[in-house]
């Protein structure tokens, strides 16, 4: 049922003549006033995944502003993800809300990049029934089939995340070997799986009794979560990850910028 809601919205294109106003004696800058408006749709979803928006002529003509204001009005939504430009199609509504913005990256990429020699403890590789649980956050229904990975990934010998991830089983089969030797990122981008934005939530709990002794902490140390669910340009879904970090080896550190 969500496929072809899905391919029924790609199919419409949002009209923003009767949805976005613009002031030109506002001191908020044109371009801005329209990105605002069009993200506000996307986010209240009256602009849902798959809906095409007209293209940056026809775009200008509807809201009587010149092209580049429109392009980059266009160009501030592609940068925060939430629209992605498709050659013959138009701008597209990649997914609803982004809570980041920079490139994609796993942790065995962050270790490698920084010279911690990371490596893996495969704990389970194997395709099951999508967990009830996870059947919204996958899109999927509970017949359908996910690969379920969970590792404890180490940096220079020391453990230090305990990562679970789900995927639709269809988009990858790798073998324990791969995933000793590769990050997923890396085993989903060789397979031709586009990683375009994602979903993350950050938080924190305590360690279990199996966390202490997969991570070498006491039990009821303090841990660092990040639940993370990536899309591809399409807005499909394909990876959830729910990890659980070492606060005491690993911190999240966040970049924020302003509009000037």
């Amino acid at each position: 049922m969500q496929q072809r809601s899905r391919r029924e919205a790609g199919k419409s294109t949002w009209n923003p003549a009767s949805r976005v106003t613009v002031d030109h004696a506002s001191p908020v800058p044109l371009y801005h006033q329209v990105a605002s408006q069009i993200e506000a749709a996307i986010e209240s979803g009256d602009l849902p995944v798959g809906t095409r928006l007209d293209n940056e002529i026809e775009l200008a003509g509807h809201l009587g502003l010149s092209r580049p204001t429109v392009r980059q009005a266009i160009g501030s939504l592609v940068d925060k993800g939430l629209v992605v430009r498709k050659r013959g199609a138009g701008t597209q509504v990649v997914f609803n809300k982004v809570k980041r913005s920079v490139e994609l990256s796993s942790l065995f990429d962050d270790l490698t990049e920084i010279d911690r020699k990371p490596s893996t403890y495969v704990l389970v590789n194997e395709v099951e029934l999508v967990p009830d649980a996870l059947t919204g956050t996958l899109g999927l229904t509970r017949t359908d089939s996910v690969l379920h990975l969970e590792r404890v990934r180490y940096a220079a010998g020391e453990p230090i995340a305990r990562m679970n991830n789900f995927l639709p089983a269809e988009l990858i089969h790798p073998s324990t070997d791969s995933l000793i030797e590769r990050g997923l990122y890396q085993l989903l981008r060789g397979a031709g799986v586009p990683l375009h934005a994602a979903r993350q939530t950050i938080g924190a709990r305590v360690a279990t009794k199996q966390d202490a002794e997969l991570l070498d902490e006491p039990e009821g140390a303090a841990l660092l979560t990040m639940e993370r669910t990536t899309y591809d340009q399409s807005g499909r879904i394909v990876e959830y990850g729910s990890h659980v970090y070492r606060a005491s080896r690993y911190s999240f550190d966040l970049s924020l910028r302003g509009d000037i």
